[in-house]
């Protein structure tokens, strides 16, 4: 089979979460264990850092990624999902896998599979990426958790440092609709002798979780300090005490940067200026996007982000009401996520296009619309023409966000054009 017919048969003939959701969901390490077994354990010759979170995975793992890439460093980085591309997930020193790379893989494995092993999309990409990384031979690879962690199946890695961002409310129907049986899941990846960074100091009762689990396995657990930030006109922060300039922008991005620098201190070597390089070129290092990154400034200010939970809502509904007026909101979800409780996070004073985003997973757009009366808003429910219905009643000088799901982002970035 050629790449296209690869990447057909890896979203066809597998279960994928990023498509059908829960019903995909395949927790346990037994089939990614025998999996990497039969490709001679690559997991085990790589240098690893190890990253979970229910938000922040990425701008931790990409950050940290770029900090080594700077130091000079072979920098692989493992993420979930994609936008456009598969192969975003899977980078060295911010370059997707190739395709050739792809097809290989996948044609070997079908051609050698055996009859009792059965592997989902995730755990499939999984063995991919750590069998493409040790072909390579890189220094470092930041492997961030696709979801939950104790039964993720990058979860059979031996990392130098693991890392537990924050922790809120996601995927409760698999986790647990508690934030303490969140956090169990999340501390699963907490190993013996291994540090582990927490980013932030938690509730009681989900710090309470960390402490009992570092204390069975043995994982040297540490709770990271968010470092003294001054915010910049863009969004993007400073962190005078260090003398870092960081690009990514938002309210939650200090948190992010404390759990990296107490993350590098496990890691090898980086200078003072590989930091702040790291730190202030993250997003064409690593090919990192979705943190309210601007696409376009003239006539309108254009804004995406992927924050789809309520989590990652209480930081961007702070960031709508700063957003500059007249503000339109292209917003579609995920049927499976909180919906109501983000909805009540957004401001009252935008124009909304409520939208559904392509895929089996997608709330209806008239169903998201009926959920929110209070607002002021029209369906449209192709992502495409609902931006460009944004477009249209947005007057100049005023900002259009794209968001609500990966999924309403990828569509925003797939569509050919939108003038």
């Amino acid at each position: 089979m050629d790449y296209k017919e690869c990447i057909d048969w890896l979203f066809t003939q597998t279960a994928v979460f990023q498509r059908d959701g829960a019903s995909a969901y395949k927790p346990g390490l037994e089939t990614i264990t025998a999996l990497c077994a039969r490709l001679g354990n690559p997991h085990k010759k790589l240098r690893c850092v190890h990253v979970a979170g229910t938000n922040g995975k990425g701008s931790t793992a990409s950050t940290l990624a770029a900090v080594m890439q700077a130091a000079g460093y072979k920098t692989a980085l493992y993420t979930s999902p994609h936008l456009v591309d598969f192969r975003e997930r899977i980078r060295i020193n911010g370059s997707m896998i190739p395709e050739r790379e792809v097809t290989r893989f996948v044609n070997e494995w079908i051609a050698s599979a055996p009859s009792d092993i059965h592997p989902s999309f995730f755990e499939l990409t999984t063995a991919m990426a750590f069998k493409w990384f040790a072909d390579c031979k890189v220094d470092i690879a930041i492997i961030e958790v696709g979801l939950g962690g104790r039964l993720d199946s990058t979860n059979i890695i031996e990392p130098l440092v693991s890392i537990i961002t924050n922790i809120s409310l996601d995927h409760t129907a698999l986790l647990g609709d508690t934030p303490a049986a969140i956090a169990a899941e999340k501390a699963g990846i907490m190993k013996k002798g291994v540090p582990v960074i927490v980013g932030y100091a938690p509730e009681p009762e989900v710090r309470a979780v960390f402490e009992q689990c570092a204390r069975s396995t043995g994982a040297r657990l540490e709770y990271a300090s968010e470092p003294e930030a001054m915010e910049r006109a863009d969004g993007s922060w400073d962190y005078p005490q260090f003398g870092i300039h960081g690009a990514l922008r938002g309210a939650f991005q200090p948190r992010n940067a404390g759990t990296v620098l107490a993350a590098l201190k496990y890691l090898p070597e980086a200078s003072d200026a590989d930091v702040r390089l790291g730190f202030e070129k993250v997003e064409s290092l690593t090919g990192l996007r979705g943190r309210l990154t601007v696409c376009a400034t003239e006539p309108v200010n254009i804004i995406y982000d992927t924050g789809h939970n309520p989590g990652a809502w209480e930081y961007l509904g702070a960031e709508l009401e700063r957003m500059k007026r007249p503000l339109t909101i292209v917003c579609g979800f995920a049927a499976d996520k909180d919906v109501d409780a983000i909805l009540r996070k957004m401001p009252s004073d935008a124009y909304y296009i409520f939208c559904c985003p392509s895929g089996n997973r997608g709330l209806d757009a008239a169903e998201l619309r009926a959920k929110a009366p209070w607002l002021n808003g029209e369906v449209v429910p192709a992502v495409a023409d609902a931006v460009r219905r944004a477009r249209q009643v947005t007057a100049a000088g005023g900002s259009v966000f794209i968001g609500g799901s990966n999924f309403v982002v990828a569509d925003f970035l797939s569509a050919p054009s939108l003038d």
